[in-house]
């Protein structure tokens, strides 16, 4: 079918919103006109859309009718720009020379083709390792939050993913905080996981693959990918080494205080509390007997306090954090209640669900600031 002209009647809500979902997955950024392109190409199976950013690559297949078998490329951003708000319940897609044509019953919009020839075709899937419930890809997915968004270590912009027999662990850490999770997964017979992928791809693969009722894990040759109806996404895994043992032996807490508080109220207290945290952002959690209180101060910016109901289990703690970082913490729990197990010293606070979700074990640590001035110590 190569080189031959398209033609391919596709409805447009469909097409709208696999463009819109390519465009996340993929973001143009790429300095080849060849990388920011989406392959189009009909058969009898229906139509399927291919691209890749020279790391990421995505295929995804919707319902349609081939008139002509064939394929076109044409730019990711004006086919998504160009569907979005088209007002037709059908499109047809035809190649009329060097333009894709986009009809409807009333509009024709005309896009530039790219060259079929120099387009890197995306990689078929790894092989299969396991499947998980797409529910819990959705949680675990959540560790990505914790990842770093500094290029100039790239070690920690990613998610470190390995199978452990019955569970996938997942983690990610800016040094500063860490997330871990371990979903639960069917594992195909000799499966063997170790990849590390870039956190921002698992953060919107946790949005989109997330609503299916499964996903599969595919991995292979330092390539992983993960499938769901329709859809294949896959990334090459990062060639670095990254420090399992060390991070593994952080997870392992020793609570001197643990505190039970609903995920909710503690957000929206810091999130108001971090009105007045100064240029340091920093919120202070202070403990007491079945109450947990909020507090932050600035010269400039004013002071705020503010007392939850709260169970309390151990010393009565004073820490600061940076009120993002809480924030990020706590967003995994929304709707429950949250346990935090505050360590000694600097150690890090772990933040888990206090009634945690056996297919997923969730845990969120972050790293307490060191307190400005030795009066704020506990």
């Amino acid at each position: 079918m190569r080189g031959m002209a398209l033609d391919v009647s596709v409805g447009a809500g469909a097409l709208a919103e696999v463009a819109a979902q390519l465009l996340r997955l993929l973001p143009v950024r790429a300095h080849q006109p060849a990388l920011a392109g989406v392959l189009l190409r009909a058969d009898a199976e229906g139509l399927e859309l291919a691209g890749s950013d020279g790391e990421a690559w995505a295929r995804v297949r919707v319902p349609a009718t081939a008139h002509t078998d064939g394929e076109a490329v044409v730019s990711r951003r004006a086919l998504a720009d160009t569907v979005a708000t088209l007002d037709a319940p059908q499109l047809r897609l035809c190649t009329e020379g060097s333009r894709l044509a986009v009809r409807t019953e009333r509009a024709r919009f005309a896009l530039p083709t790219l060259d079929l020839d120099t387009f890197p075709r995306p990689p078929q899937a790894p092989a299969p390792q396991g499947v998980l419930a797409g529910a819990d890809w959705r949680a675990a997915a959540a560790v990505a939050g914790a990842a770093s968004r500094e290029d100039a270590l790239p070690l920690f912009t990613a998610v470190r993913m390995r199978s452990a027999g019955a569970v996938v662990s997942m983690l990610a850490t800016d040094r500063f905080r860490l997330a871990a999770a371990r979903p639960a997964w069917r594992a195909e017979p000799g499966a063997e996981l170790d990849v590390l992928i870039p956190a921002a791809l698992v953060a919107e693969l946790g949005r989109q693959a997330g609503r299916a009722a499964e996903v599969g894990l595919h991995a292979e040759d330092g390539r992983f990918a993960l499938s769901w109806p329709g859809w294949t996404v896959g990334t090459a895994s990062l060639a670095v080494a990254f420090p399992d043992r060390q991070l593994d032996q952080l997870l392992a807490t020793q609570a001197e205080a643990t505190v039970r508080v609903d995920a909710d109220e503690l957000a929206a207290a810091v999130a108001r509390a971090a009105h007045y945290a100064g240029p340091r952002g920093a919120v202070t959690l202070e403990l007491g007997d079945g109450e947990l209180t909020v507090r932050s101060s600035d010269p400039l910016a004013g002071e705020s306090s503010e007392t939850l109901k709260a169970d309390l289990l151990g010393d009565r703690l004073t820490r600061q954090y940076q009120a993002r970082y809480l924030l990020d913490a706590l967003r995994p729990f929304a709707g429950r209640q949250a346990r935090l197990e505050i360590q000694s010293a600097l150690r890090p606070t772990a933040f888990t669900a206090a009634s945690p979700d056996p297919a997923v074990d969730l845990r969120y640590l972050v790293v307490p600031l060191r307190p400005a001035d030795p009066t704020d110590r506990p």
